[in-house]
């Protein structure tokens, strides 16, 4: 238990830089209280206590805005920054090292009985205002971006935007966890190729309807000619049509 709140306390120095001393930590960060009192309502509610530990909940979501069931199991290094209206079900169950942004909901999706709140895997970035709904298995060093509302199993090394949640970035590779403004943004991507996929249509409709022997260039819409634009450069409807797709399967559409 010390070990687990000695890693809950020194976290915060590694990831937050506004963090300076120990006494700021101890009296100013309420996602570390919350997370004492959560211990020790985890502890109390093993051992078979009645109303106490969800007494200590309630006094723990007064005092600090977050709410964490005394059922739910917390991994060791668990960072909870600013944390106000962040809220963790029951049969939640969050890997060690996890990072969660305030306004992220564990939740789940009805009145079923057993594990119906999600599971997060190991250094596990929950960005702000966050849904992660129903017993789901969320992998290690997944990123899932603000906003975005998951309602799907998530592999590891992945990152997860939008509503619903799309799986969008497979990688082995490990990231700052902090680096949020490098999320991709999917609806742009998939825009663009659709404007893309537009124009080359548009100009083979045109191509079609020229005749033979013409040789002017012929507008794209975009402000470009054909004339001007070399083959090579025409968009890929194979490349396209495979960024759509993983679009849509990204959130199982």
């Amino acid at each position: 238990m010390l070990s687990t709140l000695l890693a809950d306390f020194r976290i915060i120095f590694e990831r937050d830089p506004a963090a300076r001393n120990w006494l700021e930590v101890l009296f100013c960060y309420p996602g570390l209280q919350a997370l004492l009192f959560h211990r020790l309502a985890h502890w109390l509610k093993l051992l078979g206590i009645p109303f106490i530990p969800r007494l200590i909940s309630h006094l723990a979501r007064f005092f600090t805005g977050i709410e964490i069931h005394p059922g739910a199991v917390i991994g060791r290094g668990v960072f909870i920054d600013h944390g106000m209206g962040v809220v963790i079900g029951e049969t939640a169950i969050v890997g060690d090292y996890a990072l969660i942004y305030q306004g992220v909901t564990l939740g789940g999706t009805g009145k079923e009985s057993g594990k119906r709140h999600p599971t997060l895997g190991e250094y596990v970035v929950v960005g702000a205002g966050a849904k992660v709904l129903g017993n789901l298995q969320i992998g290690n060093n997944v990123r899932i971006g603000a906003g975005s509302v998951v309602l799907r199993d998530v592999p590891s090394d992945c990152t997860v935007v939008g509503v619903p949640g799309r799986i969008l970035y497979r990688s082995g590779v490990r990231v700052n966890p902090l680096e949020h403004g490098s999320l991709p943004d999917s609806e742009a991507a998939v825009i663009r190729a659709l404007v893309d996929r537009l124009e080359a249509l548009e100009q083979q409709v045109q191509e079609l309807q020229q005749p033979a022997h013409a040789s002017m260039p012929v507008p794209l819409g975009t402000g470009h000619h054909v004339s001007d634009i070399p083959a090579a450069a025409a968009p890929s409807c194979r490349v396209q049509d495979g960024l759509i797709r993983q679009f849509l399967d990204g959130s199982g559409i």
